[in-house]
């Protein structure tokens, strides 16, 4: 890795067979190698009975290179790819409780929370809970909005991920699908030998 390389935060993109015992078996992988994984998501996608992973590391390329290799090694994964933030479309989801007295006492907390998209969706006698969706700067400076105001709670959800140059993988699958097989003839040794290979 040369001096000028530097860590940034990856995206790596899993496709795989719907498995018990296949997130442990990945998330070793990162273990091993000391890797923190910063946000896992896991979804249906776009094909029935396939499912998707969404992982962010920050990491070099070239580790992140090797890892997802590896992480392909795996018998369930169809797919393992990486991307950089720019390469795809991502969002969050955030969650905020606060207390509904100190929302209708200051109406500069409503217009705070309007100016940030965020919308109310439940609202209570003792709190209520704002949604917004963005990056991770977006949420975090909601916080930082709300804390002066007695922030009860916040949850974040892990990233979700779209691939802006990607054809999905129905595409990969059709492609599989049109491969001729090979037409080389591979000669098996033992075809002749008839019932000798199998006596012991």
């Amino acid at each position: 890795m040369s001096e000028a390389e530097e860590k940034k935060e990856f995206n790596i993109t899993i496709y795989t067979e719907n498995q018990i015992g296949l997130l442990s078996r990945i998330a070793i992988i990162f273990t091993r190698r000391k890797i923190n994984i910063d946000s896992l998501n896991t979804s249906p996608s776009e094909i029935d009975s396939i499912h998707r992973f969404n992982i962010v590391i920050n990491e070099y390329e070239e580790v992140v290179r090797k890892l997802t290799r590896q992480i392909e090694k795996q018998v369930e994964v169809l797919k393992a790819y990486y991307h950089t933030n720019e390469d795809v479309i991502w969002q969050e989801l955030a969650l905020y409780k606060v207390s509904t007295d100190v929302i209708a006492e200051k109406v500069s907390v409503e217009r705070l929370l309007r100016e940030n998209g965020a919308r109310a969706v439940v609202i209570r006698k003792d709190y209520t809970v704002f949604e917004t969706t963005g990056h991770r700067e977006e949420t975090d400076n909601l916080i930082n909005i709300l804390q002066p105001y007695g922030l009860i709670e916040f949850v974040r959800s892990a990233r979700v991920a779209i691939i802006k140059d990607s054809e999905g993988f129905n595409s990969k699958l059709r492609e599989f699908e049109r491969l001729e097989p090979g037409e080389e003839v591979i000669e098996n040794e033992y075809l002749n030998q008839g019932q000798k290979v199998f006596t012991m």
